[in-house]
């Protein structure tokens, strides 16, 4: 099968994921493709990437001004062309995403664990406060009481923050199971976690990527036309925001737990590897083209922060 006739199933799978959510896929543009390239960006170019979506420029307008609502990204006008440029709180959001999406398997676990606790308080909002916690991997165990083997204190320190109450929660960290029976831990995480769920959707995800990746390892991406007028060279790029979009939708709703806490053969760190290895096949190609494409104020995107190259443990510049 050839990389369009990929693509044009991709699309297609992605078409019947009734709503679309355009806001969301927008998020994956800003946070893969354009967060360490500057993080502006004229309008109209997200609408040319996503029209052979099947997202016309109505739907990216009113995607745009919701996200603007919730303050994901912000407008400049320069004449007559809308630049939208991440928020301060914005760029904060992808900075505590970036290690769930780009970070690999975690196996240096110390059998610790973090807990929050929500006092009972009229100044602690439980329910948002269970739902962002969530987002940062936290399992419920009761209501008042919330749990991470490994959690990224940073990003738990912002969230607590952006909820006005780091000063009201007790955060209790190295917590030691050591007490605890294998049976009741394995019943702790099932229940804080539903595992079972997510192993599935990483399936889907590996039999639909599966393919894809045959076809580019069998490549000579040396012989790729990437010239402008060549459709080739926005597929790779539709491909990559595609798959990064998908995964980090999955990686979202994932606790990164400690392959010690896992089930045996676990389907994310085979789903990690594959996402790996198709955007290292994918990345200069797509790249290019979104260096050619991306109209910003100055006019091209600036070259990629060193950061970019530190994903999935250290992409190769080739």
């Amino acid at each position: 099968m050839m990389i369009a006739q990929h693509l044009h199933k991709l699309i297609e799978d992605f078409q019947s994921q009734q709503p679309l959510r355009v806001g969301s896929l927008i998020i994956t543009v800003y946070g893969d493709l354009l967060a360490l390239r500057g993080g502006v960006v004229w309008l109209g170019s997200v609408i040319n990437l996503l029209e052979p979506l099947g997202i016309n420029a109505r739907h990216v307008r009113t995607a745009t001004s919701r996200l603007n609502k919730d303050n994901w990204i912000s407008p400049r006008q320069v004449g007559r062309k809308s630049y939208y440029s991440l928020t301060d709180s914005g760029r904060r959001r992808f900075q505590n995403a970036t290690p769930q999406i780009y970070a690999g398997p975690r196996s240096d676990w110390n059998a610790r664990w973090t807990l929050v606790i929500l006092p009972d308080s009229k100044i602690i909002n439980r329910d948002s406060t269970i739902k962002e916690l969530g987002w940062l991997g936290f399992g419920k165990i009761t209501k008042a009481i919330l749990a991470h083997p490994m959690p990224d204190m940073l990003s738990l320190e912002r969230t607590l923050d952006d909820l006005g109450i780091r000063n009201d929660v007790i955060i209790l960290d190295q917590a030691s199971h050591e007490m605890t029976s294998s049976t009741a831990l394995d019943a702790m995480v099932k229940g804080c976690w539903n595992l079972e769920e997510l192993s599935g959707k990483y399936r889907k995800f590996l039999d639909r990527y599966r393919p894809v990746y045959e076809t580019l390892s069998h490549m000579d991406m040396t012989q790729v036309d990437m010239t402008q007028d060549n459709p080739a060279a926005l597929d790779f790029l539709l491909i990559r925001t595609l798959m990064v979009h998908e995964y980090r939708k999955i990686l979202l709703r994932d606790p990164r737990l400690p392959d010690m806490l896992m089930p045996t053969h676990w389907e994310g760190n085979s789903a990690y590897q594959l996402c790996r290895n198709i955007y290292q096949l994918l990345l200069k190609k797509s790249e290019y083209c979104l260096s050619t494409m991306m109209e910003t104020e100055e006019g091209h995107l600036p070259p990629p922060d060193p950061e970019f190259f530190r994903r999935f443990g250290n992409l190769e510049q080739k």
